[in-house]
């Protein structure tokens, strides 16, 4: 048996960059993502309180 080579996928360790720009992009995104659900919860919070200064909405319930 004569010194046979077998190809095999060399293992190489992470890459630092690559998970880096992978980290940087997943943490923008997820951020990008939290700050819309911010401002689409601040937006629903201004819309109630101006409907509620302007007498169209009441938080006490009408006695009929």
């Amino acid at each position: 048996m004569a010194g046979h080579k077998v190809a095999h996928a060399t293992l190489k360790g992470p890459s630092v960059v690559k998970e880096l720009i992978i980290g940087l992009t997943l943490g923008l995104a997820a951020g990008g993502l939290w700050k819309m659900h911010h401002w689409n919860e601040q937006r629903k919070t201004r819309t109630f309180y101006d409907l509620l200064e302007r007498g169209e909405i009441s938080v006490v319930a009408s006695e009929e």
